[in-house]
């Protein structure tokens, strides 16, 4: 291995940070990319011959917009049109880009964005342009998805690896759903998951879901942080069970898959959604190796003490053996890991708000 990137978005701009060989000691640039716009998305594709780094940027006065570089941020394009936009018969506006996500690797141009309102985005040429997936917008169940704390939104898109027909999204709040069709029809998938704040517990859809994630070799092995819940599907995303026994709570945002490991998960559990700090106010990663089954806080390197929470998507991993796995916190702090969480540095603090982190090895 050469060296990893990590991308962090913050309210105020994206920095980059590079690693030695190691991911021992980090580099950072001075003057952050997209200064005063709010990065909530960040994305690295890596299936082509040069990564490609993606942002989602959010200008007050400009509006929302998708960038991409292939020199490693050293530039960036935009279409001179934009690269997102509803079309006129929506009736809607873009509001924010909550999630980049390449495809798989079978198809090597496609790639996924996630916005707010909730609605899914498929470009064929990489990523440059992208267009609505209009089953999902036009779903007759959309009236009634409700805006969580930090909007109406589609976080989480999850391309299966090997089906390019299969896709999942989750959203705040909607629940996940699910398409068999390449998007044509989308079905909610939330059988088992609770939530509390409805008359019903156990609705058809509604669920606030924080992030969902899978690893590629057991694609139908799901994993999701919810609004007071942790769950695991092992069909698919059709029968969730809790796998929160075990963490001192089920309340968070980020869950993180180890990338060799697909019994491995990540999360961060902050003490309840009316007091959003983390377990006893210390800055503790959990992480499990039998798919919930069993949890361990990871402690080496992290700060004894800590007040603030880790976002949906500030936690993530990279591909290096051992694996890297990668924390920002919401007062500036990133935290990376060389040994898959057994020991932690700091990369960077004094950071506005970190919204997101995506890492690379090139």
């Amino acid at each position: 291995m050469s060296e990893a990137v990590l991308l962090i978005g913050t309210k105020k701009g994206l920095w980059i940070a590079r690693s030695d060989a190691a991911r021992r000691e980090w580099r950072s640039r001075l003057v952050p990319e997209f200064e005063m716009q709010g990065v909530y998305a960040v994305g690295v594709d890596t299936r082509g011959e040069r990564p490609r780094l993606f942002v989602g940027g959010t200008s007050e006065h400009w509006g929302p917009a998708v960038f991409h570089s292939d020199d490693l941020g050293a530039t960036w394009a935009e279409p001179p049109e934009g690269s997102i936009g509803f079309p006129a018969d929506a009736d809607a506006s873009l509001e924010r880009v909550w999630q980049i996500q390449p495809g798989p690797v079978g198809q090597p141009e496609v790639v996924y964005a996630g916005t707010q309102p909730s609605a899914l985005w498929k470009s064929t040429d990489g990523g440059v342009t992208f267009e609505l997936v209009r089953g999902l917008w036009d779903h007759p169940h959309r009236a009634e998805w409700g805006a969580g704390f930090g909007g109406q939104a589609v976080h989480t898109v999850l391309p299966h690896p090997t089906d390019p027909a299969r896709v999942s999204v989750a959203m705040s709040t909607g629940g996940v759903y699910q398409t068999a069709d390449g998007g044509e029809t989308w079905s909610p998938r939330n059988q088992g998951i609770q939530a509390k704040f409805f008359p019903d517990p156990y609705p058809e859809f509604g669920q606030c879901v924080h992030k969902l994630a899978a690893h590629p070799d057991v694609p139908d092995r799901l994993f999701a942080q919810n609004h007071h819940g942790v769950y695991r599907s092992d069909d698919g995303g059709a029968v969730w069970k809790s796998i929160a026994d075990g963490l001192p709570s089920d309340f968070g945002f980020p869950i993180v898959v180890h990338p060799h490991e697909p019994a491995t998960v990540y999360v961060f559990p902050l003490v309840a959604d009316a007091n959003r700090i983390p377990t006893e106010a210390k800055c503790r990663v959990y992480r499990s190796r039998d798919a919930g089954s069993t949890w361990e806080p990871l402690t080496n390197g992290l700060p004894d003490e800590s007040y603030v929470p880790v976002l949906r998507d500030a936690m993530t991993v990279d591909a290096a053996d051992p694996a890297g796995v990668y924390v920002g916190t919401r007062d500036g702090c990133v935290y990376a890991s060389a040994d898959a969480g057994d020991s932690w540095v700091e990369v960077a603090r004094h950071l506005p708000d970190v919204l997101t982190v995506r890492a690379a090895v090139i």
